[in-house]
């Protein structure tokens, strides 16, 4: 918006003109006066053809030892999983729920949320063919960055998937074998065949230095974008050894930081245990967890890899435990890959999705809200502690009316009371303990809020 000063030097300079050109024939003073009133009714209204509110002003997330830095203070996290935010930016009828949701996530104190950065093939598909692109989903993209720029939320943005959903490297391996210079139809051979490293690295160079139609800002130099995520949920079980992945992750990070060099870099990994620590493979939730060729020390040590990563969803990973055995086991899983943060990695260590089901038996919401608070109190202790622990995402968020994208774990938080607290507290205590800034209005009132 324009300021006093300069709407002030804009009307004496038309003052001027019209005076030039009008004097001596009586329109001088009339005019004048209508010139006045127009400027009174700007500067104390607004330009009545488009609204604009002034953007928190970011700067880029750093690492420093096991902590994640902002203007040089320690940054905790509180935040969610909306990977849905693209697709539905790209539908004209479904993009003011991208709005809604990054506006209640910064009114509850969160400050990053995780969405995809893909979309291979298919519906709404960002990358329709390799290195062929749809501009309208780009536009998308960018309108997600944008509104999250706007309402001060940081985006981790996952650049492929491990999974079917949404393309992933199963689109990938279809695309070279389609061509006939796929080295393999299996799945994994994502990770190693040449032609399909060249259609990523090709993806990687174009999503990167991607300048936003909205901003004008190349997604590499923009701060509003928290970090990148090579691959959601990496597993490549046809080489248990880890060898096979290991070799991608540290080609790919290598390239990533060659392009971008302002943002942090993670795997995506769901945190299991691989050959290489068969002692702390002992915390895996069963033995199936130590085969599927990740590794999480291993890989989470490569140079370019700036974070570790790590998800928790005991309702999959188990098949008969308790409620009571879950949340026993939740708090030796985080304390463990928080020690590695600590001594063996020197590197935050990221909790990027964490759901309760809805499906379980006997399912009690307040199952879920005793299940979300363990994990928040153990980031708060660590953080508390100036520990490795640097936050958590909760998966996932929606607003109302999207049941069709809701699986067991998604919740609208504003729906339950209490789960609704849970969150606003942590976001609390976490900006508590860093002190909370003083141009950050929203958490400021928010903070103020919960201690009455």
């Amino acid at each position: 918006m324009q300021t006093y000063d300069s709407l002030c030097s804009l009307m004496r300079s038309y003052t001027r003109y019209i005076r030039k050109m009008m004097t001596g024939n009586g329109l001088f003073y009339p005019i004048v006066g209508i010139v006045s009133c127009v400027a009174f009714i700007y500067m104390s209204f607004g330009d009545l053809r488009v609204t604009y509110h002034r953007e928190p002003e970011l700067t880029f997330v750093t690492r420093n030892g096991t902590q994640f830095m902002v203007d040089g203070r320690p940054f905790y996290i509180n935040g969610w999983n909306s990977f849905w935010l693209m697709d539905h930016s790209a539908e004209e009828d479904r993009r003011p729920r991208v709005r809604a949701m990054l506006e209640a996530g910064a009114k509850m104190g969160l400050t990053v949320c995780r969405a995809w950065a893909f979309n291979d093939g298919g519906y709404n598909a960002l990358q329709v063919s390799p290195g062929q692109f749809d501009e309208r989903v780009f536009k998308a993209l960018d309108h997600v960055i944008a509104e999250a720029r706007q309402h001060g939320v940081r985006l981790l943005l996952s650049i492929v998937n491990n999974l079917k959903a949404y393309g992933g490297k199963t689109q990938y391996v279809k695309w070279a074998w389609e061509e006939g210079i796929g080295l393999s139809s299996s799945n994994d051979s994502f990770f190693f065949d040449p032609t399909i490293r060249r259609y990523f690295k090709n993806y990687v160079k174009t999503l990167l230095t991607r300048k936003n139609t909205i901003t004008g800002i190349e997604y590499r130099n923009d701060p509003s974008i928290f970090g990148w995520e090579l691959m959601n949920e990496p597993r490549c079980v046809s080489d248990p050894s880890g060898d096979t992945l290991q070799e991608w992750i540290e080609e790919m990070s290598a390239f990533v930081k060659s392009i971008d060099k302002n943002h942090l870099l993670t795997v995506g990994l769901e945190g299991f245990y691989g050959p290489t620590n068969p002692k702390r493979s002992t915390m895996n939730p069963e033995n199936w967890a130590s085969i599927l060729g990740t590794d999480f020390i291993r890989n989470s040590k490569v140079q370019h890899i700036d974070f570790a990563s790590v998800h928790i969803y005991p309702d999959h990973w188990f098949q008969h435990q308790t409620f009571e055995e879950k949340v026993t086991f939740v708090s030796k899983w985080m304390l463990s890959h928080i020690e590695d943060g600590q001594h063996e990695l020197s590197k935050p260590v990221f909790f990027t999705e964490y759901g309760f089901s809805n499906l379980n038996k006997d399912f009690q919401p307040s199952q879920r809200d005793r299940f979300y608070k363990s994990i928040l109190d153990i980031i708060y202790k660590s953080a508390k502690r100036k520990r490795a622990g640097a936050g958590a995402l909760v998966w996932q968020f929606f607003v109302e009316e999207m049941e069709e994208f809701n699986d067991d774990f998604g919740i609208v938080p504003w729906e339950r009371p209490s789960t609704y607290r849970y969150f606003t507290d942590q976001s609390c205590r976490l900006a508590r303990l860093r002190g909370i800034h003083r141009q950050n209005q929203i958490l400021r009132e928010l903070c103020l809020q919960t201690e009455n």
